[in-house]
């Protein structure tokens, strides 16, 4: 159930959307390819934001594949739920699961893609043979938790790694990177060899976030090597 990109992919993050307006906030990126979802709770990171019923009931709002990013704990328990309510991507933190490997089997018996998340400060020697096992990897390039932070560019040498075990076939996923993408940072993470771009306040705080969605692809399209533009 392997997903691979041929254009860039732009995953809005709803942690910057209006809570109160999620189903009209999904609507206004019409062309995202992925709508991503930040699970957080309260002890994996700090910050609370929302659980598997908001995302059941956004799942039913929106025709955009739901893209569950589960900053929490215990995700071994939680995270096939998430993929049996209709997500298209499910996310674990590598530093949280007890079996990743298991993990990523349960997120996939319930019908989603299965994805592995390391913080800014994780090596990713470390989880590529469990990455074997997945098909997206996350990486973070800013501390999770809390939306708004600036991009770490230091991280894109872990993109650049990924890339090229991708390239050589040692490993099969989609490379998605998530915190502070915007204008200024997405063709960085395109040369690195990012495959999917979460970005929360560069989409929906512009003044047309559907607009922002289409300048961020293009962007992306034209500072990635490994990707086209269709």
């Amino acid at each position: 159930m392997r997903h691979v990109a041929r254009a860039p992919m732009i995953a809005p993050s709803i942690l910057s959307a209006d809570f109160a307006r999620l189903a009209e906030e999904a609507d206004a990126v019409p062309g995202a390819d992925w709508l991503h979802v930040d699970v957080m709770d309260g002890h994996f990171v700090p910050n609370l934001t929302l659980g598997l019923p908001v995302v059941e009931a956004l799942e039913r709002a929106t025709s955009i594949p739901l893209d569950c990013h589960l900053m929490i704990n215990d995700p071994d328990r939680w995270a096939p739920g998430y993929a049996e309510v209709g997500s298209r991507n499910v996310t674990v933190h590598a530093e949280a699961a007890h079996d990743p490997r298991g993990c990523a089997r349960d997120i996939r018996a319930a019908g989603a893609l299965a994805g592995l998340s390391v913080k800014p400060r994780t090596p990713l020697e470390d989880w590529i043979e469990v990455l074997r096992d997945y098909d997206t990897l996350l990486v973070m390039s800013v501390e999770p938790g809390f939306g708004g932070q600036s991009f770490m560019p230091e991280v894109l040498d872990k993109v650049r790694t990924a890339r090229r075990l991708v390239d050589t076939g040692h490993l099969h996923v989609l490379v998605e990177i998530d915190g502070g993408i915007s204008r200024d940072t997405v063709e960085q993470a395109a040369e690195a060899g990012v495959d999917c771009f979460v970005a929360g306040s560069a989409v929906y705080g512009a003044d047309d976030p559907e607009r922002a969605v289409e300048a961020l692809r293009d962007q992306a399209a034209r500072a990635s090597a490994h990707l086209g533009t269709g």
